[in-house]
């Protein structure tokens, strides 16, 4: 293995650590900021169903409309909101140098306990000499019934 692979698959990693760890904090416009400009996020819901967004501004439509939702329900309760996002069993195949396609498990804790399941299949690229996300598909793979987000 090439030092350049090293550097890649930690980059790649520590890519899909910052999406979670920003995203599930609030930090949304950071969490943004590991998606390239063009990028593409499909979610897949457990029926099959498929929702599309293109670009950060429209990725970001995902994230504003759980921000709105969690906030709205900060206010009806004391409590305050926890979301956690864990991934296990990260697979990156290097294309080349500037190229990598990767896909891991996902589970997702709240305060309830246990919320929804699935995968992650992404691609990556190089976008101004940091490595990016430039598809993401999240398919779940289960939720428990009242799940509020999934």
């Amino acid at each position: 293995m090439e030092l350049w692979e090293l550097i890649a698959r930690e980059s790649i990693r520590d890519l899909v650590a910052r999406y979670n760890a920003n995203g599930d904090s609030g930090r949304f416009s950071e969490m943004l900021n590991v998606f390239a400009p063009d990028a593409v996020m499909e979610l897949v819901s457990v029926d099959g169903s498929v929702r599309r967004y293109e670009g950060r501004d429209e990725i970001a439509t995902i994230f504003t409309a759980t921000k709105d939702s969690w906030d709205g329900k900060a206010h009806q309760t004391p409590a305050r909101h926890h979301v956690r996002h864990f991934t296990a069993t990260h697979q990156i195949d290097l294309v080349n140098a500037t190229q990598a396609r990767g896909r891991c498990y996902f589970l997702v804790v709240m305060a309830h306990g246990v919320d929804h399941w699935g995968r992650y299949i992404d691609e990556y690229g190089v976008h101004e000499g940091r490595w990016v996300i430039t598809q993401r598909r999240a398919l779940s793979d289960g939720r428990i019934d009242a799940s509020p987000i999934a």
